[in-house]
This record gives C-alpha cells, sequence and structure tokens, in this order.
C-alpha cells in the first residue's frame, strides 16, 4: 500500500504543478473569506426601511457619546475636545469636538440611514440652512439626565437642549414651512444618549447625590427625569424615539484607575448602579412606547453589547481593552489629552477599544452602531 507522499510522486510532474495550483488558489480563496468575514462588522450597517417609511433626519441628545461640537465655543466647561490629536482620523486630521479619533455614533447613525456622512453640531457657526433639514446633534459633552449633572460639567443641560430643539424647529418652519417640518419632527428618528456621567460624576465621583440618595433611589430619580424628557419631545411632535442604555460604565479606563485598585479592575459599585439604572429604564420605556399614541419608544441595551466587546476583545478585533489609546491611556481624556501629551498616542488606534480613558475609537464606535442597528433598527417603524 502506498503512503499518500509516494501516490503524489508517482504523478507526472505535470500533475502535481496542477495540484500544488490548485492548492494554492484554494487556500487564497479561503484565505480572502476569512479576511471578508472579518470585516463584516468594519462595513457600515446600511439600514432597510419598509416600504413607505422615510426618515428624513436623525437628531441627537445627551452627552459626549453623541455630542459632534457643541461645547466647542464654551470656554467656561472642561469637557471640550476640539483640539488634536482629537479627530486625527477624521477627514483633513482637523479636531472638530468630537471625542474620538474620528467618527462617532451620531455620524455612523446618520450614514447608516444614508442621510450624510457627518452629523453636524447644532451650535457650529458653519451651520448652513439645508444642513438642518437632514437632522442636527443638539448632545452635549458633559451632561446628564439629572440636572445637576450639567451644571458640574458647565454645559448644556438636556433641559437646555431641548430649548434649543424648539428653536430648531422654529428655523425649520422658516426654511420650509410648518406642514413640511411636521413631517421631518414626526418621521425623523430621535436618538437619546444620557446617564453615564450622571452615575460615574454625579453621583460616584463628586459624591454629591450620595447625601441626598442610595443608589435605588437616586436610579429612581433620573429615570424620572429621562420620562418627563421623552414625553416632552412627544409633546414637540417627536414620534421615533431611541433611548439607549448606559454602558458599564465601571469597566472604562478611568474608572478602572480611580476606583478598580492595584489590578485595575472594573469598579463592580459603578456597573451594578448601571444596570439597575437601565432595568428601570428599560421598564419605563416600555410603558411609554404602550401609552404614548402612534409611538415608538425604544430603549436600547448597549451595556451587554458593550460589555461583550470589553470581556472578549479577540473576538472583534481588539487587543486593549483596558486603556485607552491617548498619553498613559489611565487617566487622560479631554484637556488632559491634548497634542503635548509627553506619552503621545498609540501606534495603531484600531487595536484598541478606548480612544481615550472614557471614549471609545472609531472603530470600537461603528461596531457598536453596526450591532445596535442590526437589532433594533427594525423597532423604529
Amino acid at each position: 500500500m502506498h503512503s499518500d507522499a509516494g501516490g503524489l510522486g508517482m504523478l507526472s510532474p505535470k500533475l502535481v504543478r496542477l495540484q500544488r495550483q490548485s492548492s494554492y488558489v484554494i487556500f487564497v480563496i479561503f484565505f480572502c473569506n476569512i479576511i471578508s468575514m472579518n470585516n463584516v462588522t468594519e462595513a457600515a450597517t446600511t439600514v432597510k426601511l419598509p416600504e413607505n417609511v422615510t426618515v428624513p433626519a436623525i437628531i441627537i441628545f445627551g452627552d459626549s457619546i453623541v455630542d459632534t461640537g457643541n461645547n466647542n465655543e464654551n470656554f467656561k466647561t472642561f469637557a471640550r475636545s476640539n483640539f488634536l490629536p482629537y479627530g486625527k482620523d477624521l477627514k483633513g486630521g482637523m479636531p472638530t469636538g468630537r471625542y474620538s479619533n474620528g467618527k462617532v455614533p451620531s455620524d455612523f447613525l446618520a450614514e447608516s440611514f444614508g442621510i450624510k456622512e457627518l452629523l453636524p453640531a447644532y451650535l457650529d457657526p458653519t451651520l448652513q440652512p439645508n444642513d438642518l433639514l437632514t437632522g442636527v446633534v443638539l448632545a452635549a459633552g458633559g451632561a446628564g439626565y439629572d440636572p445637576l449633572t450639567a451644571k458640574l460639567a458647565a454645559v448644556a443641560s438636556l433641559s437646555d437642549q431641548l430649548k434649543q430643539f424648539k428653536e430648531y424647529i422654529e428655523k425649520l418652519k422658516g426654511i420650509v414651512g410648518e406642514e413640511k417640518t411636521n413631517f421631518i419632527i414626526k418621521n425623523s428618528v430621535i436618538f437619546v444618549v444620557a446617564g453615564s456621567n450622571d452615575i460615574s460624576n454625579t453621583y460616584f465621583l463628586s459624591g454629591v447625590r450620595k447625601l441626598e440618595y442610595d443608589v435605588p433611589s437616586y436610579t429612581d430619580f433620573i429615570v424620572k427625569y429621562a420620562s418627563d424628557f421623552i414625553k416632552d419631545l412627544y409633546g414637540l411632535g417627536v414620534r421615533r424615539i431611541a433611548v439607549l442604555s448606559i454602558p458599564p460604565i465601571g469597566c472604562v479606563p478611568s474608572q478602572r484607575t480611580v476606583k478598580g485598585g492595584i489590578g485595575r479592575d472594573c469598579d463592580e459599585a459603578q456597573n451594578q448602579a448601571s444596570q439597575l439604572f437601565n432595568s428601570k429604564l428599560s421598564a419605563e420605556m416600555d410603558r411609554l412606547n404602550k401609552n404614548l399614541p402612534n409611538s415608538r419608544v425604544v430603549y436600547i441595551d448597549m451595556y451587554n453589547v458593550i460589555l461583550d466587546l470589553i470581556t472578549n476583545p479577540a473576538k472583534h478585533g481588539f487587543e486593549v481593552v483596558n486603556k485607552g489609546c491617548c498619553g498613559t491611556g489611565l487617566i487622560e481624556v479631554t484637556k488632559l489629552c491634548n497634542q503635548l501629551q509627553p506619552a503621545g498616542v498609540c501606534t495603531d488606534d484600531s487595536k484598541y477599544f478606548f480612544w481615550d480613558s472614557y471614549h471609545p475609537t472609531e472603530r470600537a464606535y461603528k461596531i457598536v452602531v453596526n450591532q445596535m442597528l442590526d437589532k433594533y433598527a427594525s423597532r423604529f417603524f
């Protein structure tokens, strides 16, 4: 009986060459398929709208996760990022006030709905009237549901953002008239991203609210504000509202450094508070969805999506999840993450989940938004 090697040896040289070429071709095809599979999460998700459904604009409220530059001219706040190395991977490598190396969720959401590549900040001084027709970002880095959170950060609160939204509606009426404006507001998808600063800064870091509330009562307090905010939006004609949960805030690099001990573990106290808030927020958004006529109020779980990315980084192509790319990655955020930072930035930010000690990289944001839309987009309609 001949061995496989012996069998190959009995073939003519021409057949041997053909077999080797075939094997090479099969390997190349296999390798390319593997690359293609790994890049599935890298391509932006395209939201397929149901027949006769229109999404004219994306409008976003909240904090730094979605802010695209509303704090730029606010010199009273520490919560700004309109300087390098922020924005180094955005078009032209120019900082815009986005809290990342490039695009943020606001941009990926607008792109996925086929609206535009970058979603502008409402307070951008270069904003043109036509830009308003397809949506804006009203979010301000440092804001939260708790009014005290914005005061501590010296930024626009959600109440302030609501006032700006009313101004925005009046500006739309001046451009396209009342009927078209009502259509835009009713059919747009509104995203609300807040709560992280309430838990991490106002409650745990500053400790101000600890004097008045324990964790269960504080989460009740901010859920009430979240509920009232959604009802206010509904009262202004909004009907499609996506409300994002708090992520595992105890696992961001800054909280690991401050609260995680020698091993810089995730701070379980903050994670447990986040989970408690999320469970209450989910129940309240479900209640509003049932009780507000013709509304689509959708609670979106970001906690478990991000926790999976952090606990299973290799599955998603990440190598570093416990520190940011900027500086030492341990504590640098906003003004501490700057181009004069002695430690500079990491050589390959695509391997990092976090850009600074609080905010994810552009690549991390893209993966998170893709997963979110794949699971929840159909619920908006």
